[in-house]
């Protein structure tokens, strides 16, 4: 009998198991990514530097920060309403959706981008080789360098809680912020 018991769990599992890990639905997260199109702009690419780009980042990092937004442990007004009302299944769709699209370099400031250069090494033991994410670190290359720079402010400041960034925020002067944000925003 236990062993009949065990064996009907395993089959109800698999059963609702693989709609659990169900691929993400790229068409449905390209239908929902049109509410997202005025701030993160078309295919994911941002023209404002108000607004970060979200195409190429990593799934991961998406997920969690919409279900931070969600949740209210991260703030932003607008980002809270948007994702207020969002399923799970809906934020894995919308991120798999943008994580599929090429990233387009913001550029910026050359020679300030030059000058960060030199900076930016420490970032690519979190952010990966070139800035380009991984798994639930954020993609910085090709980021709105304007939106960089207020988002490690907000981390000095405290204001965005995230341990690590804080201490390495922490460590750059305002003239190393600027120009490791621009350097950032040069990368594809």
């Amino acid at each position: 009998m236990h062993k009949l018991k065990q064996l009907s769990s395993g089959i109800l599992f698999l059963i609702f198991s693989s709609s659990v890990f169900a691929a993400p639905d790229m068409a449905a997260g390209k239908t929902m990514a049109g509410r997202c199109v005025g701030c993160h702009g078309t295919e994911g690419n941002s023209q404002n530097p108000n607004f970060p780009s979200l195409a190429g980042q990593k799934p991961a990092y998406l997920v969690n920060q919409l279900r931070a937004f969600r949740a209210g442990t991260r703030e932003n007004g607008m980002m809270q309403n948007m994702a207020a009302n969002l399923s799970n299944e809906e934020m894995n769709n919308l991120a798999a959706y943008f994580a599929s699209l090429k990233n387009k370099s913001a550029g910026g400031d050359s020679a300030l981008a030059k000058k960060g250069q030199s900076k930016v090494a420490m970032c690519f033991g979190c952010h990966g080789q070139g800035a380009k994410g991984l798994g639930v670190t954020p993609r910085l290359a090709g980021q709105q360098p304007a939106y960089l720079q207020r988002q490690l402010q907000a981390f000095k400041n405290s204001s965005r809680k995230n341990g690590p960034m804080r201490g390495i925020a922490n460590m750059l002067s305002d003239d190393d912020l600027s120009a490791v944000t621009e350097h950032m925003g040069s990368l594809k």
